[in-house]
């Protein structure tokens, strides 16, 4: 899995209800989640981000509710990948969940300011900082993660199997 954009980065401790407020929580459809992400951390979030860039993050992102709505919104407005110095555990788990990639980096975040280009090479970890040049290591994803994402979260993965048999 090969990603590259432009980076998005936040603080540390963005929680689930900035990433999507609870008042749109009365919906489960991509778009509409999408439509609303980040906005009351970043209100102009959604108009700035193109298909296919990535998310950048201090310690501790996703703290806060159990909600998958987060990187649910997160995926739909286009962020390809999310990297971080470290995740909330809850956090961790919806996102391969849904399949949207996180990667745990805390090198690449201190490295990378908002607005530079990022490449990522999710299968040898290996992430690149297009604008200085600079690169980084990230644990590559195992191999049932990486199938997990890939097949656009564990509810599709788990379908793809039983079909198979």
């Amino acid at each position: 899995m090969k990603f590259s954009g432009t980076a998005h980065k936040y603080g540390r401790d963005v929680d689930t209800d900035v990433i999507i407020p609870a008042r749109y929580l009365n919906t489960s459809d991509p778009a509409e989640l999408a439509k609303h992400c980040m906005e009351d951390l970043d209100a102009g979030f959604v108009g700035k981000v193109a298909s296919g860039d990535i998310l950048v993050a201090e310690e501790n992102f996703g703290c806060g509710s159990s909600r998958e709505h987060a990187p649910i919104s997160i995926k739909a407005a286009g962020i390809d990948v999310v990297i971080a110095k470290s995740f909330a555990r809850i956090f961790y788990r919806n996102a391969i969940n849904t399949g949207l990639p996180i990667m745990e980096a805390p090198d690449a975040v201190d490295g990378i300011s908002d607005g530079d280009i990022v490449e990522v090479d999710a299968d040898s970890g290996t992430i690149t900082n297009v604008t200085t040049g600079a690169t980084y290591s990230a644990q590559p994803f195992p191999p049932f993660v990486k199938d997990i994402i890939e097949t656009g979260g564990l509810i599709e993965s788990v379908k793809q199997k039983l079909s198979a048999e």
